[in-house]
């Protein structure tokens, strides 16, 4: 008998910076949140750095970078700004995401079909820094394979067409992602998934083969404001299977 599937829990802790920032506070504090889901017993703290600021800043990052002891996951955008950051700053791994300054939060995939060579210059330069490269795509077969011509190591397939599928059309949005899973893996990529994953459809995202990490921001932080960071990380650990 098969042993059953470790998937790795990465906490976008994005939404406490959100918080803090509509009052240009200094509180809720985004390190403490990282600390605390960490002890509860995230494998990884994952993170937004966006263009415009909107949530997380520059000085979150370098301390989360600090404090954080299982692995810290920063999300950015494909630009030599990022680039230098992420050298500077040596997370364990980066996911590249597209931005869009209306957006309120990531829509889609990334377009590797129109993508500039240039990228292909940024994957290898954060490889070589021992930079774990993830890219964020659509379960689509044509991106799946432009992320293997680009030699990223995984692809965290974008999950919001299954999220917010009616019930009727779940299962055939899940297949998509079974599907494209496969080719991931066929092509020597890691798999992993995220966006819109909540308490309620995170089970059946667990048949997909060969998932190894999941990231999960909002729905974790909106049940953290309820019950605490503490339980609302176990509470998804234990759909996962961990605890």
């Amino acid at each position: 008998m098969m042993g059953k599937t470790f998937v790795r829990l990465g906490v976008n802790i994005d939404h406490v910076a959100t918080l803090r920032q509509v009052r240009k506070a200094v509180e809720p504090e985004p390190v403490a949140a990282a600390v605390a889901a960490e002890m509860a017993g995230a494998d990884q703290i994952t993170v937004h750095l966006r263009e415009d600021r909107r949530h997380i800043q520059n000085r979150d990052v370098r301390l989360i970078r600090e404090v954080v002891r299982t692995a810290l996951n920063l999300e950015m955008a494909a630009t030599a700004e990022m680039q230098e950051i992420a050298l500077a700053l040596r997370p364990d791994a980066v996911c590249i995401v597209p931005e869009r300054r209306e957006e309120i939060t990531t829509e889609g995939g990334l377009n590797l079909v129109d993508a500039s060579p240039s990228l292909g210059e940024m994957v290898a330069t954060l490889k070589d820094a021992d930079i774990h490269v993830t890219a964020f795509l659509d379960p689509d077969l044509r991106q799946i394979n432009e992320a293997a011509r680009f030699r990223f190591d995984a692809v965290e397939m974008h999950t919001g067409a299954y999220a917010n599928a009616p019930r009727g059309r779940r299962d055939a949005e899940l297949k998509k992602l079974k599907e494209a899973a496969e080719a991931i893996r066929h092509l020597g990529m890691r798999v992993h998934a995220g966006h819109g994953l909540d308490y309620h459809n995170i089970s059946p995202l667990l048949t997909v083969p060969d998932l190894e990490e999941v990231n999960i921001g909002h729905s974790i932080m909106a049940r953290a404001i309820m019950v605490g960071m503490d339980r609302a990380v176990r509470d998804m650990l234990h759909l996962l299977g961990r605890v």
